[in-house]
């Protein structure tokens, strides 16, 4: 399990402003926390797959897939803030993620 600091937010922030941005090769300035991964970016769930397996080796977390699909049934992503915010539960939380909801 990581401590988030606000260096790991900007640092996750900036890993997923940048990796949306060349998967669906829009200008980053156009995407925002507010930015609906579907309806706007054209995003799709294996892209959610990519990025975990970046921060899983980033942060050399130890979390199965599983878990995260059991959390994201509960808890759906469709903004860009929405999957930083669970990326940051899932960095901090690793496999007891589901402990974590609330």
């Amino acid at each position: 399990m990581v401590k988030i600091t606000e260096n790991i937010q900007n640092e996750v922030t900036g890993i997923v402003y940048k990796f949306f941005a060349d998967e669906c090769e829009v200008d980053i300035s156009t995407i925002n926390d507010k930015t609906n991964i579907i309806n706007d970016l054209d995003g799709d769930s294996l892209m959610f797959l990519e990025l975990i397996e970046i921060f899983k080796k980033k942060y050399n977390l130890d979390i199965e897939l599983k878990t995260i699909g059991k959390y994201a049934i509960k808890h759906p992503v469709q903004t860009i803030g929405e999957l930083i915010d669970m990326q940051m539960l899932i960095i901090e939380f690793e496999n007891k993620l589901l402990d974590s909801a609330t």
